[in-house]
């Protein structure tokens, strides 16, 4: 029989899934640490807090492997105890209590307040926009919304983050404030739709207003969007874009299919006419902007002329930045109903081809950028090198900037000027510019 541990509470909370779940944790981590409780980040501690995915089939894999090491942890009294949050616990926590009853307690997506309180904590009110932030120090996230009310077929986030809920503009501002005051100079503005923004609290898309007030922020300097949507799109945040320099000339849209066909069964609510024709506006409107999709592959009854509708696709849009997901058949979501009737080896390999034609497109776009020079914020130091991005770069997923930290020093979370001195598919090289 183990014995309990005598060691103080430590409480580590480990981050998986996407950026709005890493603001969630910041957010829990700030509340704790106003609790005066210590609290640390995927670190050792005695007590851990497991911020699940629940999106995808692999993401819920990871999830649930997560959660089984750190009960096995337990049960060797390597730590006392074992909370699960956030989407997978949201959307199946009947079954986990069921086959993982060892967790000490499941905790949804809005059950912030009851996981405080299983941890001896208070959940303050007063401390809306404090968070313990996980990024480095020059770029954080900024959720501006909660939920989604779009009803694609293929995704069950509004079955775990429910309806979509905006922030108020002076609740993100002084939120905005508060990062800057702490070194933040860099705001990546995220939800599941920021096209939507706006319309349940001010009855219009009010996304341009937002990034107006966002950008009166003393010490912010860039801000970048992230997870727009194509239909019903405020063409006015493409002015704003255009004439504020704080407002990177960057977008993440994901697109998810261009064949009418898939199109329609997926339930985007646009047509590949129509999805060209906003892309060819954002590039009329904000010229040189960098344009980041993302593409799901495999969807039921995507046929070889429809796959080869998206491929064409992508050679003619040329996009800056993109990924691709294979399709994940996910309960209780439309298209759940529909055969998933494409082989996973098949799949996968459509995945490969897209991203290889993409590989080809970007080393293009890579090779024009030699030779030139950009403002760049530089986030950290990786071995040899320290590694920046330019505006039209999100951290994580785009292109980084990679400066030879055996020949060259820059301060880091600082911006400089630098020039590309060579380049491959996915990554630039450069040296600080200095000018005569």
């Amino acid at each position: 029989m183990r014995t309990k541990s005598l060691k103080k509470n430590k409480i580590n909370v480990v981050t998986l899934g996407c950026s709005k779940n890493v603001y969630d944790s910041e957010v829990l981590m700030g509340q704790l640490r106003a609790n005066d409780k210590e609290v640390v980040h995927e670190e050792e501690g005695n007590v851990v807090v497991i911020n699940t995915c629940g999106f995808i089939a692999n993401a819920k894999e990871e999830s649930v492997n997560t959660i089984l090491d750190f009960v096995q942890k337990k049960e060797a009294g390597e730590v006392d105890r074992v909370f699960v949050t956030g989407c997978l616990s949201e959307r199946y926590k009947p079954d986990l209590e069921k086959e993982i009853p060892n967790v000490d307690a499941y905790f949804g997506t809005s059950d912030l307040p009851n996981l405080l309180k299983a941890l001896g904590a208070d959940y303050k009110h007063e401390l809306i926009g404090e968070r313990l932030t996980t990024t480095p120090k020059n770029y954080a996230y900024l959720k501006i919304a909660e939920g989604c009310d779009r009803p694609c077929s293929f995704c069950a986030i509004p079955i775990m983050r429910g309806k979509h809920k905006s922030k108020p503009i002076e609740e993100l501002a002084s939120e905005a404030e508060k990062l800057a005051v702490n070194g933040v100079k860099e705001l990546i503005l995220i939800a599941q739709d920021l096209t939507y923004y706006g319309l349940d609290l001010y009855k219009k898309r009010n996304l341009a207003e937002l990034l107006q007030r966002l950008a009166k922020v003393d010490g912010i300097e860039w801000i970048r969007l992230h997870y727009a949507f194509p239909t019903g799109f405020p063409m006015d945040v493409l002015d704003v874009m255009r004439n504020d320099p704080k407002v990177c000339n960057y977008i993440d849209i994901p697109l998810q299919h261009i064949s009418d066909a898939i199109l329609k069964s997926m339930r985007r609510g646009t047509t590949k006419v129509k999805t060209t024709k906003l892309l060819q506006d954002f590039r009329e409107a904000a010229p040189g902007m960098a344009i980041r999709t993302t593409l799901i592959v495999g969807y039921p009854g995507e046929t070889e002329e429809d796959f080869q509708t998206l491929k064409d696709w992508v050679t003619e849009m040329r996009f800056e930045r993109l990924g691709c997901f294979t399709y994940s058949h996910e309960e209780n979501t439309h298209a759940y109903h529909l055969e998933d009737d494409v082989p996973e080896t098949v799949k996968q390999q459509r995945a490969n081809e897209i991203m290889e034609l993409q590989s080809q497109i970007s080393w293009e776009l890579n090779q024009e950028k030699i030779g030139k020079t950009f403002r760049c914020i530089i986030d950290r130091k990786e071995g040899n090198y320290f590694v920046g991005r330019t505006e039209f770069d999100s951290p994580d997923v785009d292109n980084e900037v990679l400066i030879d930290a055996t020949k060259h020093y820059v301060k880091i979370g600082d911006f400089c000027q630098i020039k590309i001195t060579d380049a491959a598919d996915f990554d630039l090289y450069g040296e600080p510019f200095l000018s005569p």
